[in-house]
């Protein structure tokens, strides 16, 4: 799934940046750059147009009244170097607020949001768009099988993501909370505060901890009762 959007932002500098970090993600794809929202009336138009990345302070139009005009026809995303409209934004239905300069790998996060958002009202064909993971790997964009994932292993602001088809894992900058969340939809569990598996990749369960392949994943007493529960429900063993 692709969706189509405009970079809106009345300064160059930032403008090009955002439309070198849109070019980036590969679920995107760019159909329009504008320095204000006449600019972007106009290319709404001329164009079908998912998602806006939208400055809010602009001459003339503001991104915010400009969002608020839309009635929520257009998903945007805002990039802003100023806190204060951040609860607005939820008037308007935004699908994030993005504090300027933005890394990377947070720009990235606001898009899987908006993609999230398009998979809820995707035909049935196009659900198999969800059981993919896009993570930042060394300024790339690597695109993961949830079905090929084994476990994932945490470590600070890490996680180590161990797949089937490859020894090995990838490396990529995620919190722990932020990929259990990703992965809530599929059958994964955090049963550790450094260990997500994936309950149908489990060999066998033991006192303290449980097997996929190789791999030995310790189990915390917190998580234990919760395990057991998903496992008897799925018929895992």
């Amino acid at each position: 799934m692709k969706l189509t959007c405009i970079a809106v932002d009345d300064e160059k500098l930032a403008l090009d940046l955002l439309v070198d970090n849109i070019a980036q993600v590969p679920f995107l794809e760019l159909v329009g750059t504008a320095r204000n929202a006449l600019e972007v009336l106009k290319l709404l138009q001329e164009k079908s147009v998912d998602l806006l990345f939208l400055d809010i302070q602009m001459p003339g139009l503001t991104g915010m009244q400009l969002a608020a005009s839309l009635k929520g026809k257009t998903k945007v995303i805002f990039l802003t170097a100023f806190e204060q409209y951040a609860l607005e934004s939820y008037t308007v239905n935004a699908i994030d607020y993005l504090l300027k300069p933005v890394p990377f790998d947070r720009f990235l996060e606001a898009c899987m949001k908006a993609l999230e958002a398009f998979n809820t009202n995707k035909t049935a064909p196009a659900q198999e768009d969800a059981r993919y993971l896009f993570v930042n790997v060394e300024y790339n964009i690597v695109k993961i099988a949830v079905d090929d994932v084994l476990l994932i292993e945490g470590y600070k602001d890490y996680v180590k993501i161990h797949l089937q088809s490859s020894k090995r894992p990838v490396i990529t900058r995620m919190s722990m909370k932020h990929l259990e969340e990703k992965l809530e939809p599929f059958a994964f569990l955090r049963v550790h505060k450094s260990y997500i598996v994936s309950l149908s990749r489990v060999e066998s369960i033991h006192k303290s901890f449980v097997k996929i392949g190789e791999h030995e994943i310790p189990v915390s007493e917190h998580y234990k009762e919760l395990l057991m529960e998903k496992v008897n429900s799925r018929n895992i063993l």
